[in-house]
């Protein structure tokens, strides 16, 4: 059977600072939009800056760092994995979210750096605390819903 990957690596600034909340058992979950850029041909020679916006999460002690130290405009490297949520509304529609949870943080300016809009010395990568474990398991908590797995008639392939 072949085997499959869910990987995601993304440098990028933040859009705002970000949003952290605690689960009823007390952990932190944090939730940042982060902004990634990619120059693309516009016709006749010209090109264009194109601009991919992502959902990001983080939980345990790595999202309680990235609460304190994180801010609009910070560049940051993100390694997680992709996450598709479903949810029926209100009015009975059945909406989907797809956010990245990440496995790892690490700041690549300090604040001074993104409030003048100057790049950081090399070098200066700061890794996010890292993350609580429980039995070799990311520490997330378990008020989250599970996501269910489609029926194997669903799947294209």
């Amino acid at each position: 059977m072949a085997k499959t990957m869910n990987k995601v690596i993304l440098i990028g600034r933040l859009g705002a600072d970000p949003d952290i909340r605690y689960t009823q058992s007390g952990t932190a979950v944090v939730r940042f939009n982060l902004a990634t850029n990619e120059r693309v041909p516009a016709g006749e020679g010209n090109w264009e800056e194109r601009t991919e916006w992502h959902r990001v999460v983080v939980f345990g002690r790595q999202a309680e760092a990235c609460g304190n130290y994180l801010a609009k405009g910070r560049l940051v490297y993100v390694e997680g994995r992709l996450r598709t949520n479903q949810w029926e509304d209100a009015q009975g529609v059945r909406r989907y979210t797809t956010e990245i949870v990440a496995g790892d943080v690490g700041f690549l300016d300090s604040g001074r750096d993104a409030a003048a809009g100057t790049q950081a010395p090399q070098g200066s990568y700061q890794k996010a605390p890292a993350r609580s474990q429980r039995n070799g398991e990311a520490a997330f908590p378990d008020a989250l819903p599970e996501m269910s797995t489609p029926p194997d008639d669903d799947i294209p392939f």
